[in-house]
């Protein structure tokens, strides 16, 4: 009869490791307040990004350096701008 009984509560411990993290990482999302409207942080970090990528273009073409696969290198480049402002700013 012990058994069932262990299985029980591994199935009970199981349960409460996955729903935990659930349950904590209740929190407020982080927004910005602009002229009475909140926007989500992560959009104001996307045109920032936008806008840094475009300068490191301009640069890049300045110095007439030539990309190999500039498809994959420029979203690549708004991306890491993205996540690199939500770390410094939000995190």
């Amino acid at each position: 009869m012990s058994a069932p009984s262990n299985v029980r509560s591994r199935i009970h411990r199981l349960l409460l490791f996955l729903t935990a993290p659930l349950l904590a990482s209740c929190s407020r999302a982080p927004s910005v307040d602009i002229l009475g409207s909140f926007f989500p942080a992560w959009l104001i970090c996307l045109v920032v990004a936008i806008v840094f990528t475009t300068l490191v273009r301009l640069a890049l073409l300045r110095l007439h350096r030539k990309l190999a696969l500039p498809i994959l290198v420029y979203p690549f480049l708004t991306a890491f701008f993205t996540f690199a402002l939500w770390l410094i700013f939000f995190y």
